[in-house]
């Protein structure tokens, strides 16, 4: 099958979601721009996908989202490299772990750096891009954990949320051109993040995640709940008054 893009960028690219996005992509005739601050993962990556086949490639660029001054450079570099660019995709996140009773102030701030701060530094320019050229999609990879304001971790749901809005104000402002701005919401996906943490139900793959998040970006869904059963679960839980939603420790 082939892809809707020719050329593709994925920011958080050497596991997870974001190593399942490249794959799907590059299997599918795509050449795609990987970005991620571990260079072994990224060589992998770029070996698996050749040896996969299918018309695509991949190419490696090592780069730490918290550094939002080297952005500007890196994206004319990319978009030169590659020759166009049809499809960005923010799949960057890390959610330290957090006691109950713990308000550590680096992990919260690294949260942030990552998880939101990141997609504004790469998002931005897409969207600049794409608002130009009236034309593109962007995708940014949240989290239902950002519907409420969760107690077993603040600063990740934080991020989360704002990215949501984030996503939200960027769709009305390129929208209008034609530009597609689809917010992912994924529950339990298996990947390092997740991997030993209790309580875990209707988990996914990252491949099985990255499929149907290429297919509702394709859709240009405004915003998609992976895998779709969250929709109601969210809105259930959104729904919950705030004195009975503070008193679940979750």
């Amino acid at each position: 099958m082939k892809t809707t893009w020719q050329t593709a960028l994925i920011v958080g690219a050497s596991s997870g979601i974001g190593a399942a996005l490249v794959k799907r992509l590059a299997a599918q005739g795509c050449r795609v721009a990987a970005v991620a601050r571990r260079s072994d993962k990224l060589e992998n990556l770029v070996v698996g996908a050749h040896a996969a086949g299918g018309g695509g490639e991949v190419l490696p660029y090592v780069a730490d989202v918290r550094d939002a001054q080297s952005v500007p450079e890196l994206f004319a570099t990319i978009t030169g490299d590659l020759g166009g660019l049809d499809l960005v995709i923010y799949a960057a996140g890390v959610m330290h772990p957090v006691q109950f009773e713990e308000y550590e102030t680096v992990k919260d701030l690294e949260m942030l750096r990552i998880n939101l701060s990141g997609a504004v530094a790469w998002l931005n320019p897409a969207a600049q891009r794409f608002g130009r050229l009236k034309k593109g999609t962007i995708v940014g990879i949240g989290s239902v954990a950002g519907d409420r304001g969760r107690s077993g971790s603040p600063v990740y749901n934080t991020s989360k949320a704002g990215l949501h809005t984030y996503l939200e104000a960027l769709r009305n402002r390129v929208g209008r051109y034609g530009v597609k701005v689809v917010t992912i919401k994924p529950g339990f996906v298996d990947t390092a993040m997740t991997r030993g943490l209790p309580g875990l139900f209707w988990l996914i793959s990252a491949d099985r995640a990255a499929e149907v998040i290429l297919k509702k970006a394709r859709k240009g869904v405004v915003t998609a709940y992976v895998p779709g059963r969250w929709r109601l679960v969210m809105l259930i839980i959104r729904s919950m008054p705030s004195f009975i939603f503070r008193r679940l420790k979750v």
